[in-house]
Formats: C-alpha cells, sequence, structure tokens
C-alpha cells in the first residue's frame, strides 16, 4: 500500500519519512494541496531504479541492433571474451 503523506510531512515530519524510505526501500509520495507531487525514496532506493532504467535501455538497444541484424553469434562473442581473458585484456 502506497505512504502518501501532505507536503506539511516532508517540513514537520522529515526524520520519520527519511527512516521509513530507508527502512523499506519504499517512496512517500508527497500531495500538494490534495493532489500527488513528488515521490520520496533514499538513495539506495533511486540508484537501484536508476541502474533497472539503464539495465533495460541497454537491452532493448541490443533487440533493435538483432532485429536490424547488427550483431554476432552468441559463440563468436564468447570465443572472442575467451581470447580476450586469456590475453590479458578484459
Amino acid at each position: 500500500m502506497p505512504n502518501i503523506k501532505p507536503s506539511s510531512a516532508l517540513r514537520n515530519n522529515y526524520n520519520e519519512i527519511s527512516a521509513f524510505c530507508h527502512q523499506y526501500g519504499e517512496p512517500v509520495y508527497i500531495t500538494k494541496n490534495g493532489a500527488g507531487d513528488l515521490a520520496v525514496l533514499s538513495i539506495e532506493a533511486y540508484e537501484r531504479l536508476a541502474g533497472r532504467h539503464e539495465l533495460y535501455t541497454l537491452l532493448e538497444h541490443g533487440l533493435e541492433d538483432v532485429r536490424a541484424g547488427r550483431g554476432e553469434p552468441a559463440e563468436q562473442v564468447f570465443d572472442k571474451m575467451t581470447e580476450d581473458l586469456e590475453c590479458g585484456i578484459l
């Protein structure tokens, strides 16, 4: 269930909101005049979310390359990586 607080709670209960975000890894939704305005979350939760977004973006780029016929068979890629590891390049 989302944790929703008015904007005054952010000002008056910052420590409580911060503790919740760190303890549960969930955002606190802040309203302004009864409407959604902000989502507050811990740095750790934000970094996980941003990392997931970056991964999904890279996967989508890879799928676009496959659809366009760009790329190499996986076996060739793994062979090249093995060679690079053995040579100390990776």
